[in-house]
């Protein structure tokens, strides 16, 4: 199952019909964080829970495996060429997230390219059940990890993994305005 796009199926059929995350849980019978959760794929829902998911969308489940293209055998793609996803509100924290597998359906990686700039708001901490490989390109952060009490500044060429539901948060360091990063998420053997 692909989670990335699956999420991103889910997220567009909800968007394009002009429904909310409250309507879609209303509907599906399933609570609005975890709609949430499965958007920003952060978990992987069962497939009672995606059926569920699928006729409150009003669709069949089969459409939201679906995606016209066979996936190639190998991809090329560009850092800054990938394909540009909305999860959990990035825009408001400052963070442009760019999918570099996208093409590669079934796929066990999802690699991607964060970008962090100044926002509007600083972002909570996050867990999601995959477990994560995060490489500073570019720039200073401060890498939280379980808490706030255990932080550390990161500068380029800075590894990190985390776990598979560790709370953790990446924010720019007070006085760097641009970062750059590879996050590959895996699942948890």
């Amino acid at each position: 199952m692909d989670l990335l796009h699956i999420s991103q199926k889910i997220r567009q059929l909800r968007q394009a019909q002009g429904m909310t995350v409250e309507q879609l849980a209303s509907r599906s019978g399933v609570s609005k964080g975890f709609i949430s959760q499965v958007e920003n794929f952060r978990t992987t829902p069962s497939l009672k829970v995606l059926q569920r998911i699928a006729d409150a969308l009003g669709v069949d489940m089969g459409g939201l495996f679906q995606n016209g293209d066979q996936a190639p055998a190998c991809s090329y793609c560009h850092l800054d060429e990938g394909e540009e996803l909305v999860r959990d509100d990035n825009l408001r924290y400052g963070m442009r997230y760019l999918s570099l597998a996208y093409r590669q359906i079934g796929r066990q990686m999802n690699p991607f390219i964060v970008e962090y700039r100044p926002g509007e708001e600083v972002r909570p901490f996050l867990m999601h059940d995959t477990e994560e490989f995060f490489v500073l390109l570019e720039g200073d952060v401060i890498c939280c990890a379980p808490d706030e009490a255990h932080s550390r500044r990161m500068k380029a060429g800075d590894t990190v993994y985390f776990r598979a539901n560790l709370p953790h948060r990446v924010v720019l360091a007070g006085d760097c305005t641009y970062a750059k990063a590879l996050i590959v998420y895996a699942p948890n053997a």
